[in-house]
């Protein structure tokens, strides 16, 4: 196979958009598609300035999505004084998993001169992933607990280092497979929800995606996924092209029943029908959109408050990060 660009070697057929492209053109691809994407969703502030820069965090694991989001967006920002990026990557306590990934966290930080904090959830909580798993008091899958602490330290830090935005390296995979769940749940709240975390829009644009723009929230540091238009398979080729310090091992905790079951589904028909996950986020964008106007902003049902342990942002007395921590002392 040549490539379609150049007439080199290609590495990849691109089935959802016909085109053969060989590793330099694929790197180009995604690196261009990743840049159309922060500037549709108007990342950039208009009050971003060279006296008042944006502050934007990285949920930097070390795996291979958050390694190619962090050298995209140094390469795109380095020479621009409105953007400071700023690293932040968390320490589950999963032995021979984690600490691997944190050398390749270090080692491309260093590498690009970008400012690294690490925080870990025996410090902050007083437990490791590996305990957590073993006691199980609430007989969940392992991903449910560290999803919480994750994105509690997540926001807590993003906050901490005064984040205007908080920024992770969520792939076009991860997004139409949380598509798929939050439609076939029938979770309308859920779906506006999501609009308004990580979806939608900060400024309308003739180029954005839905004309409504999410509202502000007092109540966490915006979130945007700036690889959600990149599938898996060409994240790992540009990282393993770019010959970037990424870890790519599962973790062994790794057990999402249902979400793997969606997987399984989403692929098939991506197989069968190329397109099909560029569909799903075509349209779910434009349904969480209209989701987002009728139960988001001043009609969500969600009223937030703050956690009575912790502080932390929440609906509830307890939020679930402290709920699941007490849990675990009580075993």
């Amino acid at each position: 196979m040549e490539c379609d660009k150049c007439g080199e070697n290609a590495v990849l057929h691109a089935a959802y958009s016909g085109l053969h492209l060989c590793e330099s053109h694929l790197c180009r691809a995604v690196t261009k598609r990743v840049r159309r994407r922060i500037r549709e969703d108007g990342l950039v502030s208009d009050d971003a300035t060279v006296e008042d820069p944006e502050t934007w965090v990285i949920g930097l694991s070390g795996g291979k999505d958050s390694v190619v989001l962090t050298q995209i967006l140094h390469d795109t920002f380095a020479e621009d004084p409105r953007i400071e990026l700023v690293a932040l990557s968390i320490h589950e306590g999963i032995e021979g998993y984690r600490d691997a990934s944190l050398e390749a966290c270090e080692e491309l930080t260093d590498d690009l001169g970008i400012e690294h904090v690490t925080v870990s959830y025996v410090e902050e909580f007083g437990v490791q992933m590996d305990d957590v798993v073993e006691d199980d008091p609430e007989g969940m899958a392992a991903c449910a607990y560290c999803g919480v602490f994750r994105r509690d330290l997540l926001s807590k830090y993003a906050d901490e280092l005064d984040a205007d935005k908080l920024l992770t390296g969520h792939n076009l995979d991860d997004e139409a497979e949380t598509a798929l769940m939050n439609f076939l749940e029938g979770d309308i709240s859920q779906i506006a929800k999501h609009f308004e975390a990580s979806l939608g829009p900060f400024d309308s644009s003739a180029d954005a995606p839905t004309e409504q723009t999410r509202e502000a929230q007092d109540h966490h540091i915006p979130r945007a996924k700036p690889l959600r238009d990149i599938p898996e398979k060409e994240v790992a080729l540009y990282a393993r092209f770019e010959d970037l310090p990424a870890h790519i091992t599962e973790c062994p905790h790794a057990e999402e029943a249902y979400r793997g079951e969606i997987q399984e589904l989403m692929l098939g028909l991506e197989e069968n029908h190329p397109g099909t996950r560029h569909s799903i986020m075509a349209g779910y964008e434009k349904l969480a959109a209209l989701a987002a106007d009728t139960y988001g902003g001043e009609n969500s049902d969600t009223d937030y408050g703050e956690c009575d342990n912790c502080g932390a942002p929440t609906a509830r007395d307890l939020c679930r990060k402290c709920n699941l921590l007490d849990a675990l002392e009580a075993v």
